[in-house]
């Protein structure tokens, strides 16, 4: 568990360097309107969510975690040294697609690694840890590029080069990673032997999966129905007059609080349950919205990116340990699979039609339109997640 986080701090540390300042590179540099963005992370995320359940499968299948991940980890690695070398709006798009391919890849393989550690008495707290521990990450990485921009003359390709380097070291961490080997149930896995790799149809099928596993799905899709790409809504900070620092420093105020409230999250769901924190998630995500849509005052601006970084510490890890609990361990990998696909796949429809609003209506109704489909969430959440078994 240890290492796994160390690799998440280092990958995140390189690739929210790139990350953070990726919306001001896009408009600055290739004057991308707000569609273009939440078009391309929405791509990119919906990419990565297809590759998951696939390679989810073929972790379960072939009984190895670690391997996929590290190759995963490398290919995301390698694409923010060619993004010094972009010329164009679409070559980036092509190059954030191979690095949410790479994450497509390591995540679900990664995250059954991270169950298989543990007791399930521990899931929530130890997806909490790892959460925060990619958030560390995640806060040094945009505070690095907020220091670093101005010592290079905001020279963003050199900045790419550097994030390389420290993504190298969240591959090397990899050496000290150790694979734990669990029993599998036979007759699941006699059930599970007729599936091939090519029988795609199998593959991204819920038709083996409990009730309660798909009702938990459905519920998180709607939700991300309303919730637009972080990138997309970064770009409010310069809405309210911040400067072409505020993008970076928005999203280590959004990370920080992430961080700050990962693990405690995760704790508490272990005592209350998963269910009643994604409630409180949930509801974070919806004043966090409320607060960008409605203000424009620069502190209710702050406050809604507090808000977005408390909603992903109470989401984030919790949603994954409430996964591990609802399928079967011979489906560990693609579970998670199918949760990050419910993800992507929404954030997809989502950033396509919240940054169409934005392009056309500005970026209030866009957050409008995302607080509506949030309140379906929430409710459909709570309607259809009463009691549910767990495997």
């Amino acid at each position: 568990m240890f290492w796994l986080g160390i690799v998440s701090l280092f990958n995140d540390f390189s690739g929210e360097m790139v990350y953070s300042v990726m919306p001001g590179f896009l408009t600055m540099v290739f004057g991308a309107p707000p569609i273009l963005i939440g078009f391309l992370e929405g791509f990119a995320d919906a990419l990565a969510s297809f590759l998951k359940i696939y390679f989810g499968w073929v972790s379960d299948k072939i009984k190895k975690r670690k391997i996929l991940s590290v190759i995963g980890y490398s290919i995301s690695t390698a694409t923010r040294w060619l993004l010094s070398l972009a010329g164009n709006f679409w070559q980036v798009f092509f190059l954030r697609a191979i690095d949410r391919g790479g994450k497509g890849l390591r995540d679900s393989p990664r995250d059954a690694l991270i169950s298989e550690s543990v007791e399930q008495s521990e899931l929530g707290r130890s997806f909490g840890y790892h959460r925060a521990m990619d958030t560390v990450g995640k806060v040094l990485g945009p505070l690095a590029a907020i220091i670093i921009l101005p010592l290079i003359l905001n020279d963003y390709r050199l900045l790419f080069k550097i994030a390389f380097w420290l993504g190298i070291l969240a591959v090397l961490a990899f050496i000290f990673v150790k694979e734990t080997k669990k029993e599998i149930n036979e007759t699941a896995e006699i059930k599970d032997s007729g599936v091939r790799a090519h029988d795609l149809r199998k593959i991204f099928s819920l038709s083996e999966y409990t009730k309660e596993f798909k009702l938990f799905i459905l519920s998180i899709f709607i939700f991300g129905l309303g919730e637009m790409p972080i990138a997309l809504t970064l770009l409010k900070s310069r809405e309210v007059g911040l400067n072409g620092f505020s993008i970076p420093l928005m999203y280590f105020v959004s990370n920080l609080a992430f961080v700050l409230f990962a693990i405690p999250a995760g704790r508490i769901s272990d005592k209350i349950g998963e269910r009643k924190i994604l409630i409180l998630g949930f509801l974070a995500a919806i004043i966090a919205y409320v607060n960008l849509a409605v203000f424009k005052n620069v502190y209710f601006v702050v406050l809604g990116f507090v808000f977005i970084g408390l909603y992903s510490a109470m989401t984030d890890g919790v949603e994954r340990a409430l996964a591990s609990k609802l399928v079967a361990r011979e489906r560990l990998a693609a579970g998670q699979g199918f949760l990050n696909a419910a993800i992507g796949i929404s954030t997809l429809l989502s950033s396509l039609i919240g940054g169409g609003i934005w392009t056309v209506f500005g970026s209030a109704p866009a957050f409008a339109y995302g607080i509506f489909m949030m309140m379906i969430g929430l409710f459909s959440f709570i309607i259809l997640n009463k009691n549910k078994k767990e495997v």
